[in-house]
Order: structure tokens, then C-alpha cells, then sequence
């Protein structure tokens, strides 16, 4: 099952948040950006511990 590219939207969360004229759009669109990066990284993790353990290797715990 394909995931959305969180890292795609937390870059166009970024450049909302670099455009925006109003400060409360501006801090809510790097907000969004913090949520995607975070849920981008844990995403990351589980794929490369997926790719491990399907290449039958142990998983990764950081």
C-alpha cells in the first residue's frame, strides 16, 4: 500500500508558510510542516525496517 510523499507536503507546508502575510497562516503552516517531517521520518523508519526484515536481516530500533 502506497503512502502519500509526507516529505512532498511538508515542503509545500514550508513554502505556504514562506508566502503567507498573516502571521497565525504563517505559524499554522509550520506547524503542519513539524507534523509532516515527524510522521515523514517515522515513515522512513518503518520502511527501512520493513526492507531489513524482509531481506532477513534484524530491525532497527533508534
Amino acid at each position: 500500500m502506497a503512502h502519500p510523499d509526507y516529505h512532498a507536503l511538508a515542503a509545500e507546508a514550508r513554502s505556504q508558510a514562506d508566502a503567507a502575510v498573516l502571521d497565525n497562516v504563517r505559524d499554522r503552516c509550520l506547524r503542519s510542516e513539524a507534523a509532516f517531517l515527524a510522521i515523514a521520518h517515522r515513515q522512513d523508519r518503518v520502511d527501512r525496517s520493513r526492507a531489513l526484515r524482509e531481506a532477513g536481516e534484524p530491525a532497527v530500533t533508534d
